[in-house]
């Protein structure tokens, strides 16, 4: 392993307590970064409450119509000036949610770039597949080592990417590193 290649269990360590016990989310969703929210379908759905929060943008990174989905689409937000994003990612070690790390942390982008802009970025339960597309976002936008994005999230929300999601988030972080957009420091803790 070179200088800044982290592990999965590096990123367990960081999700999970002294006893490595992982905890379920205790709320519907938090602002886990600047007007960046995390959540589940429950608060996805009720337009109110978001309209309530404030909220402009809604990227879906469950959609579909299987239990493991959300149904909620593009026509749902009609009339509320909530601008969607749907993608279809199963919450599975072997599905490729990396390829939508760019297109979710652009909308995301986009969203809090704004005028006031409010993002939600949601799955069903706001504990694996949304909160790894907000740690690429601020991987890839804000310059920060997986471990930091990671624990930036998790300080605000309760999350546990499934193992294949952070090993792409590794993979990101390595990238990221060759290609000079995040640093990483020897004997820092951004370095195994």
């Amino acid at each position: 392993m070179s200088n800044f290649e982290v592990s999965v269990q590096a990123l367990n360590d960081l999700l999970s307590n002294e006893a490595g016990v992982y905890f379920l989310p205790s709320e519907h969703f938090n602002e886990v970064f600047p007007r960046i929210y995390v959540g589940n379908a429950h608060i996805a759905q009720n337009t109110t409450r978001l309209q309530r929060a404030r909220i402009t943008h809604v990227l879906n990174a469950a959609e579909g119509k299987s239990f493991m989905h959300v149904n909620t689409n593009a026509a749902f937000y009609d009339g509320t000036g909530i601008a969607y994003l749907g993608l279809k990612a199963n919450d599975t070690e072997h599905f490729n949610l990396s390829m939508y790390f760019e297109k979710a942390s652009d909308f995301i982008h986009q969203a809090v770039t704004q005028n006031g802009g409010r993002v939600l970025v949601h799955c069903r339960e706001g504990y694996s597949r949304s909160p790894t597309l907000v740690i690429a976002y601020l991987m890839m936008y804000h310059g920060m080592d997986v471990k930091t994005a990671l624990s930036t999230v998790r300080q605000k929300r309760e999350i546990g990417p499934n193992d294949g999601f952070l090993k792409q988030l590794c993979q990101l972080n390595e990238k990221l590193v060759k290609d000079g957009k995040i640093k990483c420091l020897d004997n820092t803790a951004m370095c195994p």
